[in-house]
């Protein structure tokens, strides 16, 4: 047990485990297949209390703000290794349910939050569009106020949970003469006419996850469905990045334990010239740099728990576990494949899943550019 957990955590962990072993690993290659996950399987981590962990009891969650059971869960997800799955859930409680429970107020937190709690309504958000990725004040959907309603037009890409969302964070203009001043938050429903989903996209990796275009044409929204103030949007969306970013960094360190585990394993058993591959000077020096490496990035992630917990944990501190850690999940997973020689080439190995499901980790939640920019203007240059 990592000292970073409790009694309460580890039993967590238990329950987790077994519901991922039981409702999750047995169906990962369909859903693989299928490029998707059921919507039932949302429902049935709600019923085991694996969903809004942090959402009040009052509207059906547990209640507590400990981010610890989150990484829990994402702990075991990654041991799993099945990242495209893993990625909905994690989505949906790491990055999309923190802008409902500090935003939403009395009637939408009646309103949405028992059926986010309890899986029944899964959440997306749309922050990303086809010709605007890093530079988030340069997005081109509008919300134009029209008496009680906001009519939304625009196009979103690369949204997680695209085609299984029934509530979709959308990061629009109220006011397109402004940039960071003049975006808001709208939450949009399953169903609202002119609210349309594109394709399920066809990525490289990570195919058990939903991953969508988004469009919108003079959808009305509810002006009762506007998260927080209007013209606010860009600033709760950095206030909820630096969660996002050690969200991303607990998954690519739990992600980078599996993969050396493995190789190690690997190495250990595989033979050349009559001893094993592990014992070679070169393998043993890369893997002992690598399990370094991950034992480091572990304490300063772990640490980074800690100070999100406590509402310490920086901009420039998420920022510095987001590069670091998923550039490290790439040289480790990158190094397994070639230890593995030509049997890491093949899918049906477990690192040739890992090397196609990895290499967004130091893209998506900020690329590697910007996290390291970000670094950069903290220390004052």
């Amino acid at each position: 047990m990592r000292d970073l957990f409790n009694d309460d955590h580890e039993t967590f962990r238990s329950s987790v485990a077994a519901f991922v072993a039981k409702e999750m690993v047995p169906h990962y290659a369909d859903w693989e297949a299928a490029g998707i996950m059921p919507r039932e399987v949302f429902a049935a981590a709600g019923r085991y209390g694996f969903l809004g962990m942090a959402i009040p009891e009052a509207h059906g969650g547990g209640g507590t703000d400990d981010f610890r059971f989150n990484v829990v869960l994402a702990d075991e997800l990654a041991a799993a290794g099945i990242g495209g799955a893993g990625l909905g859930l994690t989505l949906h409680n790491d990055i999309c349910t923190p802008y409902f429970i500090e935003y939403c107020n009395e009637e939408q937190a009646a309103r949405w939050l028992p059926g986010i709690a309890s899986g029944e309504l899964i959440t997306a958000v749309a922050m990303t569009e086809p010709g605007t990725g890093s530079d988030l004040a340069g997005i081109a959907t509008t919300a134009i106020r029209d008496g009680d309603e906001y009519i939304v037009n625009g196009s979103k890409t690369f949204i997680t949970n695209g085609i299984n969302s029934d509530l979709v964070i959308v990061a629009a203009k109220t006011d397109p003469t402004q940039r960071h001043s003049g975006m808001s938050l709208l939450v949009v429903e399953r169903g609202m006419p002119g609210f349309e989903r594109g394709r399920n996209l066809d990525k490289i990796g990570l195919k058990a996850q939903d991953t969508a275009e988004l469009f919108f044409t003079d959808v009305r929204v509810p002006a009762a469905n506007l998260l927080g103030e209007e013209n606010r949007g860009f600033f709760y969306l950095m206030d909820n990045l630096p969660q996002e970013r050690l969200a991303i960094a607990v998954g690519a360190v739990a992600a980078s334990e599996r993969v050396l585990d493995q190789t190690l394993d690997y190495c250990r058993n595989r033979t050349a010239f009559g001893r094993p591959i592990g014992s070679f000077q070169h393998s043993r020096f890369v893997l002992a740099e690598l399990a370094t490496e991950v034992q480091i990035a572990r304490v300063f992630v772990d640490r980074c728990i800690l100070e999100l917990n406590a509402g310490k944990l920086s901009v420039s501190d998420a920022a510095m576990a987001k590069w670091w850690t998923t550039e490290l999940q790439l040289r480790v997973v990158d190094a397994g494949v070639q230890l593995h020689g030509g049997y890491g080439y093949m899918l049906e190995y477990p690192i040739a899943q890992a090397y196609l499901d990895s290499r967004v980790q130091t893209i998506y939640g900020g690329t590697t550019e910007i996290m390291k920019e970000i670094i950069g203007r903290s220390l004052g240059v």
